[in-house]
């Protein structure tokens, strides 16, 4: 007799009805703006009511749920702003933005005020709003383990200027450890470093003059193939997690080595980024041993494309931060929610893929473990949006044509349960069974086996038409008896 409280497994068509139901909704995050004023013309209501008409109408679809209020609200998604009369500058430190309204034209400027600060909230809070493709391109995929390879790698190491070692271990914990102690909300970091001999380039940089002296110099075209894949090992360990690498090039034979512009003027700069894959700084003053002091500038250029790769959003123009952290509060809530959103929209989609594989796919085999993975995907989700069910007792933010699920817990348990969300879902995706009818379906298998049935099925056809033919034959020489026999009977 089975056990009335014992789990009865997912039933599929229960779950593709919850997948389905996913359709259309979005994830947003509730926000608490505290507001206090210290200008006598903009009392807290007016701001207020400023605020809120300028967010509403480019809030409505990005994510967020801003509330304003005079009182000190706490808790995640809780900040503040003061407004300060004789200030000049914006400020922030920790969650709090301190902005001035002085402004030479003053008269002029007074209505646009609030429209100003609104503005600057506006950049802080959700500045994926306006980045560039260009900046969304260069980001790293999100994943929860992250390794970052650092590489000393001389050009040739025979041939002249060289760095045979590096205090590369006291350069990570003095000018990266910080950063990676911020960023341990979203990754898990495996650091490992080396150094290499011999790296050389596979073109040849051109030649130019600096101040009279000979250099070679990187056109923006050859950056884009600097990294010498096929002599160069730039990772030493063997996973699948995401690689980030940070590249320290002494050239020798071509060294001075330059940056050019699109005109092939030499730039300022000595550093560039490869979207995706890592930084590289070019160092053409070598020395035997770099010491954490030589090491100073490349590695605040590391860390500032460590930044740059991760995601972390810049600050407005206007804004300066009042803190000694290498980024504020303010862009790491808004990378936290914003990788919370990828994930949970990059789940939704797996799950919906899956579903429309197995309608589409007849036969496609759905085992215990990708229902269970699917079910526990849906959770997750569930969880993102802190609710006791995906489909029960949720708090909607009514906003037609859409329905959004707010997240009532805060950003960082929202970005583990969405990484958890789509580590599951990628995974019942990509589980072995269905990726075998996936590329192989039955309509593949037929097209493959059937000519290597033709050597037998031929014989077996030709021997069947010849028994057929000599039963006919046969079967019309005994008519033919019978029909003698009868006439002679007859006669």
């Amino acid at each position: 007799m089975q056990n009335p409280d014992a789990e009865l497994p997912p039933n599929p068509s229960t779950l593709a009805f919850e997948v389905r139901s996913l359709e259309g909704k979005e994830l947003k995050f509730p926000v608490h703006v505290n507001v206090a004023s210290e200008v006598a013309e903009y009392s807290e209501a007016v701001l207020k009511k400023e605020f809120t008409e300028w967010m509403h109408e480019h809030a409505e679809i990005q994510g967020l749920q801003i509330e304003f209020d005079s009182a000190d609200t706490t808790g995640p998604g809780s900040y503040y702003i003061n407004i300060r009369e004789h200030a000049t500058k914006a400020l922030v430190h920790g969650r709090h933005l301190s902005i001035g309204t002085s402004n030479e034209n003053e008269e002029a400027s007074k209505s646009l005020i609030p429209l100003g600060i609104a503005d600057t909230l506006w950049k802080l809070l959700l500045p994926s709003a306006s980045q560039t493709s260009s900046e969304a391109h260069r980001i790293v995929k999100y994943s929860p383990r992250i390794r970052l390879a650092f590489t000393l790698l001389n050009e040739d190491a025979a041939a002249g200027v060289a760095a045979f070692s590096w205090d590369v271990q006291e350069a990570i914990r003095q000018y990266l450890g910080p950063s990676l102690d911020r960023f341990s909300i979203l990754h898990n970091f495996t650091v490992e470093s080396q150094v290499q001999f011999h790296a050389p380039l596979a073109f040849k940089p051109r030649t130019i003059s600096v101040d009279g002296i000979e250099g070679h110099g990187l056109t923006p075209e050859e950056l884009t193939v600097f990294v010498n894949s096929a002599e160069w090992t730039l990772s030493s360990s063997v996973s699948n997690d995401p690689v980030l690498h940070f590249v320290l090039f002494v050239p020798s034979t071509n060294n001075p080595l330059y940056i050019l512009d699109h005109d092939g003027s030499p730039t300022s700069s000595n550093a560039f980024l490869l979207p995706q894959w890592g930084g590289i700084v070019l160092l053409n003053r070598g020395s035997p041993h770099l010491s954490t002091h030589l090491l100073h500038s490349p590695f605040a250029t590391f860390q500032q494309q460590l930044l740059s790769l991760l995601g972390v959003p810049n600050l407005p123009p206007s804004v300066n931060s009042n803190g000694s952290e290498p980024f504020t509060d303010w862009q790491l809530d808004a990378l936290v929610r914003q990788r919370a959103r990828e994930n949970a929209a990059n789940a939704k989609e797996t799950l919906q893929s899956i579903t429309a594989l197995v309608h589409q796919i007849e036969n496609m085999p759905v085992g215990q473990d990708v229902k269970g993975d699917v079910q526990n995907a849906l959770g997750a989700l569930d969880s993102v949006s802190g609710t006791t069910s995906i489909f029960r007792n949720v708090t909607y933010l009514k906003c037609a044509p859409q329905v959004f699920l707010v997240a009532k817990s805060s950003s960082t348990l929202a970005l583990q349960y969405s990484s958890e969300a789509l580590s599951l879902a990628s995974r019942a995706f990509f589980n072995p069974g269905m990726l075998a009818l996936l590329y192989f379906p039955a309509e593949h298998k037929y097209a493959v086996y059937t000519p290597l049935f033709a050597s037998v099925a031929a014989p077996l056809m030709a021997a069947v038409i010849r028994e057929l033919m000599a039963w006919k034959k046969a079967r019309k020489a005994a008519a033919a008896k019978r029909e003698s026999v009868d006439k002679v009977k007859a006669d």
